[in-house]
């Protein structure tokens, strides 16, 4: 009998997550009930929200040890029993991080193949609608404006970037080290880069942004947010998007000094969202997101590991900031 291979959720991190958080085992093939389709995986997303699934309930319910590893993938049918899905059909869902996967039909979306896989699990999935719509929606730049997006070489962040550029904003982001403060200016078209690990972010901030801030895109909180929050216009929107300089510690910070202080005096309005909050707009973004890419408006950098054996260290690589762009393992 053919089998399964997976990743479990084995150990939780006492502070930053590794491999040795994860055991690799074998379970039996998993076979399609009535409504469901099985599906094999061809490319695993790795997104900075699997550490904070393991600290707590999210906008999804708390991973425990002993579980499959969370996570959204892509991949072809194998077999089905489900209406509307047939073998061979390209399919993206949340798998988890194994090798096959048996999900109803509902739990699934099928994507046309004239693009490319990695821009459907990146720029055109739930990256970039997060990008699109936490950018675009809660952000709602306007031309002219000043835009700060902060995680600026990662996943969201580099494609965020570039949505407040095709608006008409001046854009500067925030990265670790002076490769990627290059890499977001010369090859994504952001208008400056900050160092974040080079010293005074606020000295900084001032130099970068001499006429304050209108929309900050935060992916990181911490202290990127609390100088962020110091250098906000009036009316000034803040789309909070994550916090990844929280997520891999054992002590999270508390929450940046200035609030609720700044965020009266310079009535900004300051907004968590979540993706799925905007599904049924999906198309529209697809639509804009496609057609930007086809212009040459919008570049999409992917940062590919090969291999589902290094699933684990290419999550640990990850929090250590060594990808590019959005980050996936070709299994």
């Amino acid at each position: 009998m053919a089998v399964n291979t997976q990743w479990i959720y084995a150990r939780k991190p006492g502070a930053e997550v590794g491999p040795e958080n994860f055991d690799l085992m074998e379970a039996s093939m998993p076979e399609p009930k009535p409504g469901e389709v099985l599906v094999r995986t061809t490319l695993l997303s790795l997104d900075p929200a699997s550490r904070a699934w393991m600290q707590g309930a999210t906008y999804r319910s708390q991973l425990n040890p002993g579980d499959v590893m969370a996570g959204w993938g892509l991949g072809e049918v194998v077999s089905s029993n489900a209406n509307g899905f047939e073998p061979g059909d390209l399919v993206s869902g949340e798998y988890g991080w194994q090798r096959y996967a048996s999900l109803p039909a509902r739990a699934l979306t099928k994507h046309d193949k004239k693009h490319k896989p990695e821009h459907i699990l990146g720029v055109l999935g739930i990256t970039g609608l997060t990008a699109y719509f936490g950018m675009l929606d809660v952000g709602r730049p306007r031309p002219g404006e000043t835009v700060l997006v902060s995680g600026a070489a990662g996943a969201v962040g580099s494609i965020a970037g570039q949505i407040a550029k095709i608006a008409g904003c001046r854009v500067i982001g925030t990265t670790g080290g002076a490769d990627k403060c290059r890499w977001i200016v010369d090859e994504l078209g952001f208008d400056a880069a900050i160092d974040y690990k080079s010293g005074n972010l606020d000295k900084a901030l001032k130099a970068a942004c001499p006429n304050g801030l209108d929309v900050y895109f935060d992916n990181t909180g911490g202290d990127v947010l609390a100088a962020a929050l110091r250098r906000m216009n009036v009316f000034g929107r803040v789309s909070c998007c994550g916090a990844i300089s929280q997520y891999n510690t054992a002590t999270p910070a508390p929450g940046p000094f200035g609030v609720p202080g700044f965020i009266v005096t310079k009535r900004i309005r300051m907004e968590g969202f979540v993706v799925m909050d905007f599904y049924n707009r999906r198309a529209q973004a697809e639509d804009a997101l496609g057609r930007w890419l086809a212009e040459g408006k919008l570049k999409a950098p992917v940062d590919i590991v090969e291999g589902f054996e290094k699933m684990p260290s290419a999550l640990a690589g990850m929090f250590a900031g060594k990808n590019k762009g959005k980050l996936m393992v070709r299994v």
